[in-house]
């Protein structure tokens, strides 16, 4: 731990071990929020946690994982806040958009997800990635994607990790379904 540790030092710890991960951070916040508002909003939480608590971490052990666990962790939170609280209504924006003459003017709404996984994954992956059940999306994209072990997975989602490998398991199953037909489209068979 840091503990000892001078406000130099510890901005350096910060700098170096923990700053380089914000765009596996802010990817895998776009997934659980599904907008880039909440998502930046997140990442920013967890970033304030971290350094709130960085004499709490230890140099040089998975900077990467312990950020992921304060995420999902700052994410269940803010999940729960907003299951207890009322749904708020901005009427005045609501009748602006019907007051709007022409709805052509709306820009289309962009899926984010699609443009951030474009040299990654194709629109139909993607899609299929994000149409998982959570639990199951969650593992997939921290194991497939971000390249987390299953200790680290279980560590970040706080799972034993049986239920890691099961849901990975399953998750893939799934998608393997999903895909079926835009495999076979492009060629793929299954047989090697």
């Amino acid at each position: 731990m840091l503990v000892m540790a001078t406000k130099k030092q510890l901005q350096t710890v910060f700098d170096q071990e923990l700053m380089p991960h914000i765009e596996a951070l802010y990817a895998f916040a776009f997934h659980l929020t599904g907008n880039e508002e909440d998502s930046n909003d997140l990442v920013q939480e967890t970033y304030l946690k971290a350094f709130r608590f960085i004499d709490r971490y230890e140099s040089g052990t998975n900077g990467k994982a312990w950020l992921f666990r304060i995420l999902k962790n700052a994410f269940i939170n803010e999940y729960r806040k907003k299951i207890k609280a009322p749904i708020a209504t901005d009427f005045g924006e609501y009748t602006n958009i019907h007051e709007e003459e022409d709805d052509t003017n709306f820009s289309s709404y962009s899926d984010l997800r699609m443009e951030m996984f474009d040299k990654m994954m194709g629109d139909e992956v993607t899609l299929a990635v994000n149409s998982l059940p959570e639990d199951f999306r969650v593992v997939i994209l921290l194991c497939d994607i971000e390249e987390f072990s299953y200790e680290e997975i279980a560590t970040i989602l706080d799972i034993p990790i049986g239920t890691v490998r099961s849901r990975l398991h399953r998750g893939r199953n799934l998608l393997k379904e999903k895909l079926e037909g835009y495999g076979r489209d492009r060629g793929f068979t299954g047989k090697e």
